[in-house]
């Protein structure tokens, strides 16, 4: 399988995927918009990885010179990430929440009647660290991306 075969990301990759994200998060930019937000040292360097993000079908120009990241593309690349406005965060974080908050809701129930409290105890602790680390481990997969 050729590399222009493989339209998956994992080929995007480093200095790549941080401009993949930058152009997501900010909407059509021009190649020096990108070059001084990511600090590169010249324009040809944001323009390289511009090229190989349009190659791969992630990212497009538009009739004005700005780019812009391909919406169809987004879903191959951030797999288990959600975009809440500009904000690129797991999809597991909102499971987590709602979670952890229904947890101590119940926690606060059943110190009312102590019959609950070890059943509830100890299913809350397993399914609140499942999800927290779960959520962390997509998070830090986002964060070696930038």
């Amino acid at each position: 399988m050729s590399k222009q075969d493989s339209r998956q990301g994992p080929e995007v990759r480093g200095n790549t995927l941080r401009v993949y994200l930058y152009i997501l998060q900010h909407g059509p930019c021009e190649l020096k918009d990108i070059q001084r937000e990511l600090g590169f040292s010249t324009a040809s360097l944001a323009s390289y990885h511009l090229r190989r993000l349009i190659d791969v079908g992630y990212a497009a120009q538009d009739s004005y010179g700005r780019y812009l990241a391909s919406k169809d593309a987004s879903g191959e690349i951030l797999e288990g990430y959600v975009k809440v406005g500009t904000v690129v965060v797991p999809q597991l974080l909102f499971a987590s929440v709602l979670f952890t908050l229904l947890i101590g809701y119940f926690s606060v129930m059943a110190y009312r009647s102590a019959s609950y409290m070890p059943l509830l105890a100890a299913s809350s602790v397993a399914l609140v660290a499942m999800l927290w680390y779960e959520t962390a481990r997509v998070w830090r997969r986002l964060a070696s991306w930038k």
